[in-house]
């Protein structure tokens, strides 16, 4: 893949990009939430066609149209959620679409014998005829690479397929994936795990919002050189947010806890940890993308129900079990995802502004418009939300007023407690700044903040205390006195702390 650009409306997901792939090789491709990765394996895949650039397969230039064709020239994709048939037996799964039929009748026998030979190829001792539901999601994975191969597939794309796996249904997933690269096939491995990346690619490639930072043998590289090549440094041309003598954790000891968690967590999801969060004080989770941030904040905020641990908010103990209840308590979560999980994009900046605060008081309690608008023009005010039109459709707004406009759905039910979940991401520079202003004006009045980011800087410069993650465990739990970038890439990449 040649000088690859691919622009949508507004945003360029990917800017003059190159990338190769060699036969008999696993190559990674990494990098953040927003680098590209998935931009540049639909466009490898069909999905999307190239702005720019060209794709040159086997020696030959290639032109896809779609999928389909793609797959017809030999590239296939494995993606992280297994898009196959639970309803359908193992068998009917890898030949769906490809049956072996003799005068218009398909024949099961030949299917079965065709489908037992290609499993027994990577030591998977199944029944063909057994149901794809009855296997672990890993056994399901493997059902779908080996459909895949089936197609005579001379490039396989694996999408984060360990990310649902146990460290035994990833090990074996592995010993597939290297015979494969054995036997000739050009492996891409999409994945967040950096000890697998090691473990599994002879060479990587790094992108960085939507631009390629550079091709690397994974044998001449360090995990903390490449963390940081994936995160790179923040544009100098933000505002600074000046620092504060009392934004140390010391200065917050006296102050009472607002939230503790202890022992918490959610199996497959995050392993059992230990937080807490005072008064006024801004707790920053530092990891890379998968390392349980989001899920993190999902367990506290009651969207995921935590299997284990305990949870006291204000000094009353119990688990939340949904959004609902965590809001009853004066929590408030802004997801990463503002257009799926947080803005309805029909409505107004008005309606989505007032949504949480009219869920808090029951529908029978329905607030007037006098009052909506009052409460809304001050914090249409505050956040500089524009244009400040409230009766602007809200999916008209920029990037950036759009989280504003989240930030002030869940600010004007006063939280004790305030999510942020990447707030900063995707938007303009001095929304950004503006943003970041907003936490240390919160914190200082005394809100509690978790702040989540994958910028290090921004953490580091909003944070009393820091929490490091790593393959969903937490790793450590520092005041930020004396923390750096370096500091913090070294637990990220060691995941132990000193």
């Amino acid at each position: 893949m040649t000088g690859i650009t691919k622009t949508f409306p507004g945003v360029r997901a990917l800017d003059d990009v190159s990338f190769r792939l060699f036969p008999g090789e696993v190559h990674a491709l990494l990098g953040e939430n927003g680098a590209g990765k998935s931009t540049l394996i639909k466009v490898l895949t069909g999905v999307y066609p190239a702005d720019q650039g060209s794709i040159r397969f086997e020696g030959e230039n290639l032109q896809l149209s779609g999928p389909h064709q793609a797959q017809q020239a030999g590239i296939s994709t494995v993606y992280q959620e297994v898009n196959l048939c639970p309803n359908l037996s193992v068998a009917e799964n890898v030949f769906i679409g490809r049956e072996p039929r003799r005068f218009g009748r398909i024949q099961w026998r030949v299917i079965r014998r065709r489908c037992d030979e290609l499993l027994q190829r990577f030591d998977l001792h199944l029944d063909p005829s057994s149901m794809l539901s009855s296997h672990s999601i890993a056994i399901q994975q493997m059902v779908a690479i080996a459909r895949g191969i089936d197609i005579s597939a001379r490039v396989l794309v694996l999408d984060e397929p360990t990310s649902s796996l146990d460290a035994d249904e990833v090990e074996q997933l592995f010993r597939v994936v290297r015979t494969l690269r054995d036997e000739g096939v050009a492996i891409l491995f999409v994945s967040h795990f950096l000890d697998q990346v090691f473990a599994l690619a002879d060479r990587m490639t790094v992108l960085r919002n939507g631009r390629l930072v550079g091709e690397y043998q994974t044998s001449q590289v360090s995990t903390v050189e490449v963390v940081t090549k994936m995160i790179g440094r923040e544009l100098e041309a933000l505002t600074q947010i000046q620092d504060q003598p009392n934004r140390t954790a010391g200065a917050l000891d006296s102050r009472p806890v607002v939230l503790a968690a202890e022992g918490l967590g959610r199996r497959g999801s995050v392993e059992p940890l230990s937080l807490a969060i005072r008064e006024g004080e801004v707790l920053g989770l530092a990891g890379l993308l998968g390392s349980g941030r989001t899920e993190t904040a999902r367990l506290l905020f009651g969207v995921d129900v935590a299997d284990s641990g305990t949870l006291r908010v204000d000094g009353q103990e119990g688990i939340l079990r949904s959004p609902a209840a965590a809001t009853r308590r004066r929590l408030a979560f802004c997801s990463e995802n503002r257009k799926t999980e947080g803005l309805i994009p029909e409505l107004t900046v008005r309606e989505n502004i007032i949504l949480a605060l009219q869920a808090a008081r029951g529908w029978t309690r329905p607030l007037s418009r006098r009052r909506q608008e009052e409460l809304i023009a001050g914090y249409i005010k505050t956040l500089r939300i524009t244009p400040s039109d409230p009766e602007l459709v809200v999916g008209n707004l920029s990037g950036g007023n759009q989280q504003k406009v989240l930030l002030a759905r869940w600010l004007i039910t006063q939280p004790r407690l305030l999510i942020l979940d990447e707030p900063t991401r995707g938007i303009d520079i001095g929304a950004k700044a503006e943003i970041q202003r907003l936490v240390v004006n919160l914190s200082d009045d005394g809100m509690a903040v978790l702040f989540i980011s994958a910028e290090l800087e921004e953490v580091l410069r909003l944070s009393h205390t820091v929490a490091v993650l790593r393959d969903r465990r937490l790793v450590s739990v520092l005041p930020n006195a004396d923390l750096s970038q370096e500091s913090i890439l070294e637990l990220i990449a060691s995941g132990v702390s000193s």
